[in-house]
């Protein structure tokens, strides 16, 4: 069996201690075995990204373009096996993995231009002879912890930065799917990267992740994860001596807001692709279905119709077109939240009933509910998997304002025909990000993503947003 593990200042590390990779298409399958790291190690990658940084943070722009290039262009080259094994450990279908492994390259050559494009400012001072320059500088040593939802795009879109704009990293993926993280930071060190610059560390968030946060050298903390734990990642960061920066996304609980001059087809696509593909697991689903009384009941019919012809299966089979849920503990959620949902009174329209397969794995059929309230738990609370919630409303004052109705404003969508409509709600839709006609998942790699209330705290991610948490803004003062 294959074993991974750490990297740290330029050279793999042995751990004590193992986790296995499963397949959650296929229980039996194991992986590989992946190293469980502990506060030693985290604080010796720290140690490594510090002692690195002086050097790495006055490079060239051309020499961070170099390898930044350099490994785009293998993770393009090698998308279908990154896509394989991003699919193998989370549970995407094939298609899916290969995409995201490609938007993985994606991003590191939008970066490596970012290398290039890193400006800065002049202007008069208002006192005579004085000139003054406004330029920004790398924070220094970055901790980052990452999600199992996306286990490649999402440590791509934040690494890629943070090298960039001349910053040391030292990342924690998800402990269940180490493997894609693991292979894209072995693709950035053999593309160039001096000793140290970017490191690895994996194993448990309470014991890696927690001393990553804790150590007084790290600069900034970029976390992707659970409201609960991401609270707590900024009470301590703001607590700490020195302070870090922190950079938070969070989940949400996006609305899809349907009205009756919807096109039918477009709002049936919306909701299937943003609620129920990739198996729910992304925090822009679309997991509140908003729907205006005049098409309710066709668009339910529709819905259903379209859920009926879907394939749930292995990842990797051809055809497929929800995988499983990513492991055991999230499928028992999902089930914990169906049955709370039945007893809060909503109607399991269809499906939510776990599935046996040609191989042992964590199966589920998507579960639609209607006849929900927008006060039940299950149209409150992100459940993270595929199920989704019709909320019957009279009109588009109603549905907007319980589209607006939650702790959460990450992504929010509309299906109208209606350009009035549309052009007020993208106005008045509190989140950060907005659709019309489009599933609430499903984002462009070069501009900001993140949101609102609880769903983000810190600056945006991805795009030349990106800086404004990677860099800090220093002014300079010339005396002519």
């Amino acid at each position: 069996m294959s074993v991974f593990q750490n990297f740290i200042g330029g050279e793999t590390v042995a751990a004590a201690n193992v986790s296995r990779n499963i397949n959650p298409s296929n229980t039996g399958d194991v992986i590989g075995e992946f190293a469980s790291g502990t506060k030693a190690d985290a604080d010796r990658a720290v140690a490594a990204a510090k002692a690195a940084f002086p050097a790495w943070s006055r490079t060239t722009p051309q020499e961070r373009y170099d390898i930044l290039k350099k490994a785009s262009d293998e993770v393009l080259a090698r998308r279908e096996e990154l896509g394989r094994i991003l699919s193998r450990e989370e549970g995407k279908t094939l298609p899916e993995g290969i995409g995201e492994a490609a938007r993985a390259g994606q991003i590191l050559a939008f970066f490596a231009g970012e290398c290039l494009r890193f400006g800065g400012e002049t202007m008069p001072s208002v006192r005579p002879g004085v000139g003054v320059e406004m330029t920004r500088e790398a924070l220094g040593v970055i901790g980052m912890i990452t999600p199992w939802n996306f286990p490649i795009a999402i440590p791509a879109w934040k690494i890629a930065p943070a090298l960039a704009y001349g910053n040391c990293v030292v990342i924690k993926p998800a402990e269940i799917v180490p493997h894609s993280a693991w292979a894209l930071v072995d693709i950035l060190n053999r593309a160039g990267l001096p000793k140290g610059v970017l490191n690895i560390v994996m194993g448990k968030g309470s014991v890696v992740g927690q001393a990553i946060i804790d150590n007084p050298d790290v600069a900034g903390i970029s976390f992707t994860g659970s409201v609960q734990t991401g609270r707590r990642i900024a009470a301590n960061c703001v607590a700490a001596s020195p302070m870090k920066k922190v950079q938070l996304e969070m989940g949400g609980k996006n609305p899809l807001v349907v009205l009756d001059d919807a096109d039918l087809k477009i709002a049936v696509e919306c909701a299937a692709n943003g609620a129920f593909f990739s198996t729910g697991q992304r925090c822009t689903a679309s997991s509140r279905l908003i729907v205006t009384a005049g098409i309710h009941d066709a668009f339910v019919a529709a819905l259903t119709e379209r859920l009926q012809g879907l394939v749930i299966d292995d990842a990797l089979k051809a055809g497929t077109h929800i995988g499983p849920v990513v492991d055991e503990n999230q499928l028992a959620t999902d089930e914990k939240y169906i049955a709370i949902g039945r007893d809060e009174g909503a109607k399991l329209h269809w499906g939510g009933e776990r599935l046996n397969r040609e191989n042992p794995g964590f199966y589920l059929q998507p579960a639609l509910f209607t006849g929900v309230a927008n006060s039940m738990r299950i149209a409150r609370e992100e459940i993270f998997g595929p199920v989704a919630a019709v909320i019957r409303v009279a009109n588009y004052d109603e549905a907007l304002a319980v589209a607006n109705d939650t702790e959460f404003g990450l992504s929010s969508g509309i299906c109208t025909t209606s350009l009035k409509h549309a052009t007020h709600f993208k106005r008045n839709a509190e989140a950060g990000m907005v659709m019309v006609n489009l599933a609430t998942a499903g984002v462009d790699y070069h501009v900001p993503f993140g949101g609102r209330k609880g769903s983000s705290y810190g600056p945006r991610e991805q795009g030349s947003y990106a800086r404004e948490f990677y860099t800090s803004v220093k002014t300079s003062y010339t005396l002519a």
